[in-house]
């Protein structure tokens, strides 16, 4: 019987993930309308970034893919990759806060700026600090028992793929100034908090592969492991890339005003 109430509770949270995808895919095309109104239209490719994101996030929280990781570790590490790194990436560069910025009135837009200056949201968009409950979350979920915990409790499955979420995107975000952010940091700096962010990254893998989560066989475990560590390293390529680049643009000298 606790089995049946476990499972029912795990499909009411991937119902409730596929409202809130869905309700994604609806909800920026209609900024993009709004915005449209009183400003210069809005690039084509930015949505389908949004939309790939979000499928992205959806893959590893609806259907197959997410019912399978409750019992294949391979699955569920191939579900972090997509909800703690791919999906940000892509969201991130749709810009959705500069759209929400130019869809909204100027009392609310004000209201937001204010939101987005405030000390909470300066503190943890700190390279440092974004870094630390990306990776430290990442840490506590592997090295501890809260593995095997969120796949008993529906509740707190879907409050640690929150935080894999919006962890994984707020480290992106701190790391490449694509969309609006309200305080930046030095290059140098970033750069640096992102090698030692990979390194631990790195380091998480290798201990997984020699000490799987409980519950986890050894086998599955080193396979997991290395998806982590491989594929980590195509979504950690494409921020090193844009990184560089965002650097590059900035340095190069610009054209002459005739």
């Amino acid at each position: 019987m606790h089995a049946m109430d476990n499972m029912s509770s795990f499909l009411v949270f991937e119902a409730a993930a596929a409202c809130l995808m869905l309700g994604a895919l609806i909800i920026y095309p209609a900024l993009m309308h709004r915005a449209n109104k009183t400003h210069r239209r809005w690039p084509l490719h930015r949505p389908v970034f949004w939309a790939l994101g979000v499928l992205a996030a959806a893959a590893a929280l609806v259907g197959p893919l997410a019912q399978l990781s409750h019992s294949d570790f391979t699955v569920h590490m191939l579900g972090h990759l997509l909800l703690g790194m791919l999906a940000p990436l892509l969201m991130l560069m749709a810009k959705p806060m500069t759209l929400l910025m130019r869809a909204l009135d100027v009392r609310h837009a004000r209201r937001l700026s204010r939101i987005l200056n405030s000390k909470y949201v300066h503190f943890i968009s700190n390279p440092a600090v974004a870094s630390l409950l990306n990776i430290g979350g990442l840490f506590l979920i592997y090295k501890t028992g809260l593995f095997t915990a969120m796949h008993t409790s529906a509740w707190l499955f879907a409050l640690i793929h929150l935080h894999v979420f919006l962890a994984g995107y707020l480290f992106t975000m701190s790391i490449v100034y694509i969309d609006i952010t309200t305080r930046r940091y030095s290059f140098i700096y970033r750069a640096a908090v992102l090698i030692i962010a990979l390194g631990f990254h790195k380091i998480l893998s290798k201990l997984i592969y020699a000490a799987p989560p409980e519950g986890v066989p050894q086998a599955e475990g080193e396979t997991g492991a290395m998806l982590m560590y491989y594929g980590g390293d195509v979504i950690d390529l494409a921020l090193i890339i844009i990184l560089c680049s965002q650097r590059y643009q900035s340095r190069s000298p610009k054209p002459a005003v005739r």
